[in-house]
């Protein structure tokens, strides 16, 4: 690129220069060759770059008696410019370059000064436009290209899910039925119930493997952990994330009703995640001063937490009760979704919101029928 500006200059200056019925000077034409070499560094210093070429020119149209001449290396050097910096910053070099161009040009300011202000601008503009149409079509592309990357990780998603719902499907269907075989054997018929073990056994280490597999797909490209990972918490850990929530001043009472009992691992974790995104939404949208309450409920089918506060830190204007939305709502609702539960996340009438959730967790004499 620089050698090209450069030399496409020098030969627009000696036609030039023998149209006005001269020569072109050994001196102007050295300077116009070696205007195009700062372009060399047009990708990293653009504006230093611009303005390195734009004082050789003016050196140049001061040097030679003949008409003035808007070299390519300076067109190349505005679309770099543009192509890299902020409007704003386009627009300042533009108003600074192109007097400093016209003004380096013979006979400024006449009589041929308004006429070659106007044509640098347009030619200037040219350049500018030029690369700002570059720079749509690479925004364009770029925008393209994120769509479809995330298309494809939702697509890798779906596939991973379908493959995570055929072994759950088969795998551990075919497991439970082994289980209830084997004990429905076990008195009387030893064998067939030995039988259903060792095929549940080979079930169970295929699924692991399979979903290990998978795991490490997703796994894939993280960085090894130095550390085990702590146990994920669950409706047993409630009472520390309320004692948190006391002490960092809001008022929280929690109630359990019902019988307790150990819950599944996942549907533990969900009530524990639930619990703890609506106290701290109660802390970052009701105020301080709010109070909480927390409940959760054991029936003999599901488990159902209920988290309220009355808003008293940030009342509404009337007739306007807040509204609260965000990604902790969007994580809650996919958690509740994924264990087959219902969501309930609303701003009260009398002031506050309510979140409640129902999850289905059957007592074990209920899962094993």
């Amino acid at each position: 690129m620089a050698v090209g500006a450069g030399a496409t200059d020098l030969i627009g200056f000696a036609l030039g220069s023998r149209t006005d019925g001269g020569s072109l000077a050994a001196g102007a034409a050295v300077i116009a060759v070696v205007s195009g070499l700062p372009l060399l560094a047009r990708r990293s210093h653009p504006v230093s770059a611009l303005a390195a070429v734009l004082a050789l020119g003016v050196l140049l149209n001061l040097a030679t008696p003949h008409s003035p001449h808007f070299g390519l290396t300076l067109v190349v050097a505005f679309y770099s410019v543009a192509r890299s910096r902020r409007p704003a910053a386009v627009a300042a070099t533009v108003l600074v370059a192109v007097p400093l161009i016209s003004a380096g040009q013979s006979g400024w300011p006449l009589p041929f000064g308004w006429w070659g202000l106007l044509g640098n601008a347009f030619v200037t503009l040219f350049a500018v436009g030029a690369a700002e149409v570059v720079n749509r079509r690479h925004r364009e592309a770029e925008a393209h290209h994120r769509l479809l990357a995330d298309r494809a990780v939702a697509e890798e998603r779906r596939r991973i899910a379908r493959e995570l719902h055929d072994i759950v499907a088969h795998h551990i269907t075919t497991m439970q039925l082994m289980a209830g075989g084997a004990r429905a054997n076990l008195s009387h018929d030893p064998e067939v119930a030995r039988e259903a073990l060792v095929t549940l056994e080979g079930s169970g280490r295929l699924a692991l493997r399979e979903m290990r597999q998978l795991l490490d797909v997703l796994r894939a490209g993280e960085e090894p952990e130095d550390t085990l990972p702590a146990p994920q918490p669950g409706a047993a850990d409630l009472d520390r994330i309320v004692a948190e929530a006391r002490l960092a001043g809001t008022e929280t009472e929690f109630t359990v009703d019902g019988p307790v009992r150990p819950l599944p691992p996942t549907v533990g974790l969900t009530v524990f995640r639930i619990v703890q995104e609506a106290l701290t939404n109660t802390r970052k949208h009701a105020g301080r001063r709010a109070r909480a309450r927390v409940r959760l409920t054991y029936g003999p089918q599901e488990v159902g937490v209920e988290v309220r506060d009355d808003g008293a830190g940030a009342q509404p204007p009337a007739g306007r009760p807040a509204q609260r939305s965000g990604y902790g709502l969007i994580g809650m609702r996919e958690r509740v979704a994924l264990q087959g539960g219902t969501l309930e996340a609303a701003a009260l009438d009398e002031g506050g919101f309510r979140v409640a959730a129902r999850l289905p967790a059957p007592t074990e004499a209920e899962g094993t029928r």
